[in-house]
């Protein structure tokens, strides 16, 4: 089954939302249903950007174009560095400078509804592409904010109920990146020498169409492609020359995660995770990356013999109990991954002599502890549970308007979020029918992205430190940097302080495995 039908139960669910009416701050989802949200005259923007989500047919695979999604970019205003064309399906790289003021009029041409969101930016509930504030074809929302990140590599796509899988599968993805003061005076790789990598895998029928099989286990698991794209494109080639590089990668798939590493061994320099750069430098002999998450590495090709290429792969891993997976072959499954995969190979092709040095300090970042928290008592719980074959956060599944008391929190606050399995790995407890059960499909890595400002993981906690699984990925985490989606193993316990700080409103926090996000596993939480 293509993708073309796939959508028609989640749009006739969303329409018949039109009718609702939300006591909410801010826009009401009746406001939102009549047309969208004009521009505030009082906003006085540095940098305007036209996006259009729409239909078009792109070259992909040798032969028929494929049909995708994609958004379109303009720029209106403002410098001419601010968006950057990439040559596959994808949209364009939106540049921003910390301190401006941004306005990006989102026209929606599908024939769905839509909505974006800023993954990994500080901005308000109306800007951050909360699906109530969805739009119909024809309709325009426009975004209006200060740019308040760090210098950091961020992203944006389409978070529209139910649909947010699919919408994403089919294209409506980009990155956006965020420059500074502090950043530039490191001089670290520009220009040719700053490479976006945003890895996805797609699946492709005959006639080159993008497949989205929907069977019980890609629910359950998410969905996996056969292919291994870059930057929306199969040629992974790249040119580079006897020298440092930086490169800003996104994990842009739906379910997969990739256990980055080299092929001929060479460890990885991290320089920066999700939202910004690294204190200093760190050295890993592997990198766990989960969708949504972002990695920033150093790579330093001096030395190489001009002719050689470098492949940048997916190794292998294991996750939980291999007959949780069918036979998906060198992709891996739910187990992990059998075979290494390669994603992207790095031709050299030119010497040159001089080089940028790698810096021993990046960026100040003065870590939290329980003297931060706003209430040392108080731990805010996200609770990784299943009941009736549905993933759920803290006990429930998504509600579009509504918040449990727990899911209260403070404004202007910081604090502490305690991430866990509930009832165990196994599946103990509440969660299902113990060792062999239903329990087993629990056993499960889960990428929990909340939405608004970037946090910081205090400690990670395997309760089955003993397994041989874990000490294939155990080496590849990187905890000390700024996040805004931290990979959950199976039976680890994670906590992180988090800020809340400025905006009032409901703000998400769910999986980033798009298809566990569609089944309903994301909560609101009210700030306020």
């Amino acid at each position: 089954m293509t993708i073309a039908n796939s959508n028609r139960r989640q749009f006739l669910q969303y329409t018949a939302m039109g009718a609702l009416a939300a006591a909410l701050p801010g826009v009401s989802l009746a406001q939102v249903r009549s047309g969208g949200r004009a521009a505030d005259q009082s906003f006085k923007a540095d940098v305007e950007i036209a996006l259009t989500a729409q239909a078009a047919d792109v070259s992909i695979l040798p032969g028929a174009q494929t049909h995708v999604f994609k958004y379109s970019g303009k720029l209106l205003k403002g410098p001419q560095t601010a968006l950057t064309e990439l040559p596959g399906y994808l949209g364009p790289i939106l540049n921003f400078e910390r301190g401006q003021k941004v306005r990006i009029y989102f026209d929606n041409q599908l024939p769905e509804p839509c909505v974006m969101h800023w993954h990994g930016m500080h901005v308000p509930q109306v800007m951050d592409g909360h699906p109530m504030y969805a739009i119909h074809r024809g309709e325009r929302y426009v975004y209006e904010f200060e740019v308040n990140n760090l210098a950091g590599t961020n992203w944006y796509h389409a978070h529209t109920h139910e649909m947010t899988a699919t919408q994403v599968y089919q294209g409506l993805a980009g990155l956006m990146i965020v420059t500074d003061e502090a950043e530039r005076k490191l001089e670290l790789p520009s220009g040719e020498y700053d490479i976006p990598l945003v890895i996805q895998d797609r699946s492709f029928s005959q006639g080159n169409q993008l497949r989205y099989m929907m069977g019980m286990h890609q629910r359950m698991q998410g969905f996996r492609g056969d292919t291994i794209l870059v930057n929306g494109r199969t040629d992974s080639a790249i040119p580079v020359k006897t020298r440092a590089y930086r490169l800003r990668i996104l994990n842009g798939s739906n379910a997969r995660i990739y256990k980055l590493g080299w092929n001929d061994g060479t460890p990885l320099t991290a320089i920066g995770t999700d939202g910004a750069l690294l204190p200093k430098p760190e050295t890993l002999p592997y990198i766990m990356l989960a969708p949504a998450e972002r990695v920033e590495l150093w790579v330093d090709f001096s030395g190489r013999k001009v002719g050689s290429e470098l492949t940048l792969q997916s190794l292998p891993y294991q996750i939980s109990a291999s007959h949780m997976g069918g036979g998906m072959g060198m992709m891996g499954h739910a187990a992990g991954q059998s075979e290494a995969l390669p994603i992207a190979t790095f031709q050299i092709i030119g010497h040159v002599s001089d080089s940028p040095k790698l810096p021993d300090q990046l960026i100040p970042m003065r870590r939290w502890t329980a003297k931060d928290v706003t209430d040392s008592d108080k731990i805010v719980p996200i609770a990784i549970g299943m009941r009736h074959m549905s993933f759920q956060l803290n006990g429930r599944t998504f509600e579009m308007e509504n918040h449990l008391e727990i899911e209260k929190i403070p404004l202007n606050t910081m604090q502490r979020i305690r991430i866990f399995h509930e009832g165990g790995m196994m599946g103990r407890g509440r969660m299902g029918g113990g060792r062999g059960g239903m329990g087993m499909m629990m056993a499960q890595p889960h990428p929990i992205h909340i939405h608004g400002q970037q946090f910081q993981i205090v400690s990670r906690m395997q309760t089955d430190a003993s397994s041989s699984r874990y000490d294939t990925i155990k080496d590849g985490f990187i905890d000390s940097g700024w996040k805004d989606t931290v990979l959950v193993m199976p039976g680890e316990e994670i906590e992180i302080i988090k800020p809340f700080k400025d905006y009032t409103g409901l703000f998400l926090y769910h999986c980033h495995n798009l298809e566990h996000e569609d089944m309903g596993m994301m909560r609101n939480f009210y700030v306020g």
